[in-house]
């Protein structure tokens, strides 16, 4: 299987372009550099306010930067985005204000909302039940006859998932203009994938279902971004979903309240660092181009620092999200049993006070 599922690359970890027919140039190559670095100190904000108590547990992903900025890149507006609770790279990339990316963390209901004219949904947290709402969404835009297709992101833990077959047995089909992007970091939680899956790869899952299938560098946004834009445009036309498994691998811990040191050692997070990070490699490649100045690279990074930190500054005159609003929104009409934990937990707060 590994054999008829090759992993499709386009830059070498040196920096090499070994797909030489793209179309790609110096404002191209900075562009995915800015948004990568953008998502990567996001990321690393989060993790140290959650540290310092400022957010809940967090859930980072820095490593995967090339899988979800690269796909996200290759969507259009009015096309549909599902992420999971690790894909906020893609979500921001895609259009999703770092605001509301921090409100969201603080456990805000205004955090799920995308801008105006931007179909992303609230991030899934149960494991794969968002692949049912794009396929779903999506037969939903084929028959209004029109070209919109839905992106869904999920990871190899999913695959073992009931709801990840019925998604792609119903978009295989109904022929739904769905891609199916798996982030294969290895480890669903604390299990190594050769424990949870006996498949050599998750690109052959898609076989029993008759879906084009594929495998990516997922740490080469040039392989990520142009292979999901062949998937688009396929879709675009009328001719189904797709399966991308984009392999990659994620540095930190599963959530912050997670110990990786106890399943997996670290040693081979600080080699993938100075060998196949996805910054490292689209750097070495603008290197080879004559594309690279350190002094540019300064300068985005400091427009970053301040975006981000103007967004913190206006999440900070929030006030705090009561728990009351947790039951909320569950129901269109809140049903008894709504109401029953509802004024159960008014009990528990009325006799804390007392």
């Amino acid at each position: 299987m590994e054999e008829q599922f090759p992993i499709w690359q386009y830059v070498t970890e040196e920096g090499e372009l070994v797909q030489p027919e793209i179309d790609i140039d110096e404002a191209v190559s900075r562009a995915f550099y800015q948004y990568m670095s953008r998502a990567r100190m996001m990321d690393q904000k989060c993790v140290n306010l959650q540290r310092q108590g400022r957010i809940g547990t967090y859930v980072p992903y820095e490593g995967q930067e090339a899988a979800q900025v690269g796909s996200a890149l290759a969507i259009e507006d009015g096309d549909w985005m599902f992420p999971t609770y690790r894909d906020h790279a893609a979500t921001m990339t895609h259009g999703q204000s770092l605001h509301n990316l921090l409100l969201y963390w603080r456990g805000r209901l205004e955090g799920s909302v995308p801008p105006e004219g931007k179909n992303i949904f609230p991030p899934a947290v149960p494991i794969a039940s968002q692949l049912l709402h794009a396929t779903g969404v999506a037969w939903a835009e084929k028959k209004k006859n029109s070209d919109r297709v839905s992106i869904v992101y999920f990871g190899d833990g999913a695959t073992s998932e009931g709801d990840f077959h019925e998604g792609l047995n119903f978009a295989s089909v109904f022929k739904t203009p769905t891609i199916f992007l798996n982030q294969n970091n290895g480890y669903a939680i604390s299990v190594p994938v050769e424990k949870q899956m006996n498949s050599k790869t998750i690109a052959q899952k898609g076989l029993g279902y008759d879906i084009p299938s594929l495998r990516v560098d997922g740490n080469d946004i040039l392989a990520v971004y142009y292979e999901t834009r062949k998937a688009v445009e396929r879709a675009r036309r009328g001719d189904g979903p797709t399966l991308i498994e984009a392999v990659t691998w994620r540095y930190g811990a599963h959530t912050t309240a997670d110990d990786p040191s106890k399943y997996r050692d670290q040693r081979e997070s600080e080699e993938r660092r100075s060998s196949t990070d996805p910054l490292m490699r689209l750097e070495r490649f603008m290197r080879k181009q004559g594309w690279w100045s350190d002094a540019w690279k300064e300068d985005m990074e400091a427009g970053i620092t301040e975006e981000i930190n103007q967004a913190l500054k206006d999440v900070d005159r929030h006030p705090r999200s009561e728990v009351d609003q947790l039951f909320d929104n569950v129901f269109a009409k809140p049903t008894w049993t709504i109401e029953k934990q509802r004024q159960h937990h008014t009990n528990i707060n009325e006799g804390a006070k007392s």
